[in-house]
């Protein structure tokens, strides 16, 4: 039989590289690179998964992808026309369904889920952070609040319990279907974050009635998710999953008096079991952990190979991200929607990212230097230029070097306490703090 010689093309949507990063740890550059391909792979007219089949845009991981995407990638057309498309499917009862454009329509949950169809409301409000696009927001905002008044006729007391959930979580069956989480913890915890960025958005187009009428019905939601799902007795939400602990965290969901608790007990059931959270979930363990000054635990769980997670998927032989977290041959092995560490990598290890209420205009700088990581550097491309953090560590001595665009300033937090500085390059020495105790 003759030879045939194949030349085989990787073809992406044209979206400038803006970001960059590199540490000192092998495992973590090879999971970024893991990541980075699948991105690359499902980003073309639509923000799809199973590039080889399906081709669908799948609305949950534009939005929970949304930083790392834009981390890495010049994402301002492409999130445009993500949103056209949500509008242009959106029906006339205000649902948004689970993928835009909506080619084919599927039952049994996936024709709408609320931690989907919040890819409206969550991908133009983090295109204004980053990008500081208004116009994005104005445009679209009345279909936006009829998606959230859609949000609330599917309330009961203000609990939102259909759909999906924390799909593809790690439970005692196959993969598929939430099997940890109750459908009310998801749902309902992502109508509150919606209705929070809808009172953000209302105030900065000056619509400061509606802005006032969203954060009083985010204070009702609030109270509604913790009478219904939070345990007094035992310190957790709903069944002690990764998911429901680490949304509330999260969030803002949880009472002051019963942080340390949550935070526990996410922290027990980690460190016990491993991963577990999935596709929705995993986002909000690691804004949780990271959140709670446990990044060494986040470094720690992933820093791993001998369960599911990126270590177990490089060591099965994946090139790029897989849909399960095992490394399943049985479902597509070219998905990009359990990649949330990618962003992690930028705002968490390297430390760099814009403040949620000013934008790209003001940037935060927070360096976590876990485990044995000798040094790590970032840089991200903002509407006003390029910034930069890069981190070394000297024994104890930590060096941070900063670089900051012109007409932007930045936030520096330090063991010593936050320093403010401009435009410019900027050095700072200090000593690595201790991390969180759960004692």
């Amino acid at each position: 039989m003759p030879e045939v010689e194949l030349t085989l093309l990787h073809t992406t949507a044209d979206n400038r590289e803006t970001g960059y990063f590199r540490c000192s740890d092998a495992l973590l550059n090879n999971i970024y690179n893991l990541i980075d391909r699948a991105m690359a792979s499902n980003s073309a007219s639509v923000l799809t998964d199973c590039p080889h089949r399906e081709k669908l845009g799948w609305l949950e991981q534009a939005h929970l992808m949304q930083n790392s995407l834009m981390s890495r990638r010049d994402m301002r057309h492409i999130y445009r026309k993500a949103m056209a498309d949500m509008s242009a499917s959106q029906l006339e009862n205000g649902s948004i369904p689970t993928i835009a454009p909506e080619y084919v329509r599927f039952a049994d949950g996936f024709e709408d889920s609320p931690e989907w169809g919040s890819a409206f409301i969550q991908c133009p409000y983090k295109a204004w952070i980053q990008y500081g696009d208004e116009d994005i927001l104005a445009e679209y905002y009345p279909q936006m609040k009829n998606f959230i008044e859609y949000l609330g006729t599917r309330a009961d007391n203000h609990i939102v319990a259909y759909g999906l959930g924390d799909w593809y979580d790690i439970g005692p069956n196959n993969p598929g279907y939430s099997q940890l989480t109750s459908l009310g913890v998801t749902g309902t915890a992502i109508y509150y974050q919606n209705v929070l960025a809808m009172s953000r958005i209302a105030k900065i187009l000056g619509e400061n009635a509606d802005s006032e009428k969203y954060a009083g019905l985010a204070s009702e939601i609030r109270d509604a998710f913790n009478s219904r799902f939070y345990k007094p007795a035992e310190g957790y939400y709903d069944r002690n999953s990764q998911t429901a602990n680490a949304m509330a965290l999260a969030l803002g969901l949880v009472e002051d008096e019963n942080y340390h608790k949550v935070v526990k007990a996410l922290a027990t059931d980690i460190s016990a079991k491993g991963l577990t959270a999935g596709d929705i979930g995993y986002w909000y363990v690691i804004k949780a952990l990271e959140g709670a000054g446990l990044s060494e635990l986040l470094y720690n769980l992933n820093k791993r190979y001998d369960t599911p997670g990126y270590g177990w998927q490089l060591a099965h032989g994946a090139t790029c991200l897989t849909k399960s977290w095992q490394a399943y041959g049985f479902v597509s092995n070219n998905h990009m929607m359990l990649g949330h560490l990618m962003e992690w990598l930028f705002s968490g290890l390297a430390g760099i990212f814009p403040d949620s209420e000013e934008g790209s205009r003001h940037l935060i700088i927070a360096p976590q230097c876990v485990g044995d990581v000798s040094d790590s550097e970032a840089r991200i491309e903002t509407p006003y230029g390029e910034a930069s953090s890069r981190w070394e560590r000297h024994g104890d001595q930590i060096r941070l070097m900063v670089e900051v665009p012109a007409n932007s300033y930045a936030t520096v937090k330090l063991p010593s306490g936050d320093i403010k500085v401009g435009s410019g390059c900027h050095r700072f020495e200090y000593v690595a703090p201790p991390y969180y105790s759960l004692n």
